[in-house]
């Protein structure tokens, strides 16, 4: 983990269900690695379930992957195991989930909801998603994880993917696509606002 701020939704939903996942699994032979990937297999088990219309098992897919994206870092800190590699491998596998997820709600969009421009704003989205990520990564190499961690924004990763979870689930993927996409763009402006004005 990076050691940035988290967002609201980890703080106060996602770690009521990862912190004791993560202890349940301390004593087996899991590793922290290992649950990062499943956190990508339930994020392309999202895309699986939009693509064929099951709008409300993937929003419950969606939110899941998001809680278990936080059991590794407390599996990690669990078991003593750590790794700034962690970290990376972590955070590659997490932008390939949003690509994954938001693929699979422009297909649902499409297909289900009659919007001829849903590909293309699953495009912007997955390009919103990656900035927000980006700009903290810069933010963490220009000025260190103590600075990034003032310049979380609404836009991080935990609120993104609950908002798309109950979007999905609603079968209303255009519009949470639109929202969050926008919310992004939004958010990677305020910090870019923010950072010159502090500097």
């Amino acid at each position: 983990m990076s050691g940035v701020r988290e967002g609201p939704v980890s703080r106060y939903l996602n770690r009521r269900f990862s912190v004791p996942i993560a202890r349940a699994l301390a004593n087996t032979p899991l590793t922290p690695n290992q649950v990062s990937v499943i956190a990508l297999a339930l994020a392309s088990g999202a895309l699986w379930l939009l693509a064929v219309g099951r709008n409300i098992e993937a929003g419950v897919m969606i939110q899941a992957s998001s809680v278990v994206d936080g059991v590794d870092g407390d599996l990690a800190r669990a078991k003593g195991m750590a790794s700034k590699f962690g970290g990376l491998f972590d955070a590659v596998l997490d932008r390939f989930a949003d690509a994954a997820i938001a693929g699979g709600m422009a297909w649902y969009a499409l297909e289900h909801e009659g919007w001829s421009a849903a590909l293309t704003l699953g495009f912007a989205a997955t390009v919103g998603f990656l900035l927000v990520s980006y700009s903290r990564a810069r933010l963490e190499a220009l000025d260190g994880v103590g600075a990034a961690s003032e310049f979380v924004g609404l836009g991080s990763r935990d609120v993104r993917l609950l908002l798309l979870a109950i979007g999905a689930a609603a079968g209303q993927c255009w519009w949470a696509l639109a929202a969050v996409g926008a919310l992004s763009y939004g958010t990677v402006a305020w910090r870019l606002l923010r950072f010159r004005n502090a500097m």
